[in-house]
């Protein structure tokens, strides 16, 4: 018996050595992509420290080749293809416009979404459980909490009969917005108004048209260019006295009156859980789309004080935090 179990462990340590060897004589060193949708954003933010907890280092053993579409959507294919040239073991990106620039580079190198939304209605993925393919990630659900968001911003400022919905008809997803949101305005009595604004350049005329269609509130979605500005955003809401409801904690913290919605930055963190998974082995399509399922509310009454508006206390005691 114990020849048995030596025997055993020798080929077990051979199969060892062999894969060491292998590794060895190729001298490889997993190749990270990242496909950046603009110069940065929080779900990087979030990812990197994300990939340093579970022990990866640039240079030591992972390379990371990054890319950005520096905030143009029109450039996200060429730069897409770009990284794909380069040859990377795994892409990681953000946003919708870089997801499908990356599905449209390759079909074979895995590629995961550090944040996305309603990936299976675009057909980025099969399903959420079984995403087929080569791609899996992290979902926002925004679209399905949107109506949420605006009833909270209504509780807060009941006098809202208007409300601005700020889109970027570059992002596909926002196409159903704020069609999705109508029986929700309706009980509320609200009336949506959609603003369109799909550049940095345009937020200014965006603002002017909300003043021109008399909004007394400003509804934020989801979206990476929006957070990528959102300080400019929310300048231009706070400069005409417009309150506001957007997403991510992050917004709250650069000046939104609320925020409502998942914590994009620790998403994106729990994203490189799967790349760690795809780098030792794993399939894209062994590795269902994993979902948002926690939401937090957050209130800015720094905010709240510059223009005006007096939160109500059964709205502030239901906060998640608040930033004063």
């Amino acid at each position: 018996m114990k020849n048995i179990f030596t025997l055993v462990a020798v080929i077990a340590a051979l199969f060892g050595y062999r894969a060491i060897a292998e590794t060895q004589q190729r001298g490889k060193i997993p190749k990270l992509g990242i496909l950046e949708p603009g110069s940065s954003s929080v779900c990087t933010a979030g990812f990197l420290p994300g990939l340093r907890e579970l022990g990866y280092v640039d240079g030591q053993n992972i390379v990371i080749e990054s890319r950005s579409g520096e905030s143009k959507p029109e450039r996200l294919r060429e730069v897409a293809a770009d990284l794909v040239r380069s040859a990377p073991d795994l892409i990681w990106t953000h946003s919708i416009p870089a997801i499908l620039a990356a599905k449209q580079a390759t079909t074979t190198i895995p590629i995961v979404a550090g944040v996305s939304r309603d990936m299976v209605e675009l057909g980025i993925v099969a399903s959420l459980a079984r995403p087929g393919g080569n791609i899996t990630g992290m979902e926002l659900r925004d679209n399905e909490i949107l109506g949420k968001r605006l009833e909270i911003l209504k509780e807060t400022v009941p006098k809202a009969s208007r409300v601005a919905v700020l889109v970027n008809s570059n992002d596909p997803t926002h196409a159903i917005i704020p069609k999705n949101i109508e029986p929700e305005a309706r009980a509320l009595k609200v009336l949506l108004q959609r603003v369109e604004a799909s550049a940095f350049e345009v937020f200014d005329k965006a603002f002017a048209d909300m003043v021109q269609g008399r909004a007394h509130a400003l509804l934020i979605p989801e979206n990476a260019m929006f957070s990528q500005n959102r300080q400019r955003i929310l300048e231009l809401a706070i400069s005409k006295r417009l309150p506001s409801a957007a997403g991510g904690s992050h917004f709250a913290d650069a000046g939104s009156l609320l925020s409502y919605g998942a914590n994009v930055r620790d998403l994106c963190r729990r994203s490189a859980t799967l790349v760690d998974k795809i780098l030792k082995g794993r399939k894209p399509t062994e590795l269902p789309v994993e979902r948002a399922d926690k939401f937090e509310f957050v209130v800015n009454l720094k905010t709240a004080k510059q223009i005006g508006v007096t939160v109500p206390p059964n709205v502030l005691v239901r906060a998640t935090r608040v930033v004063k």
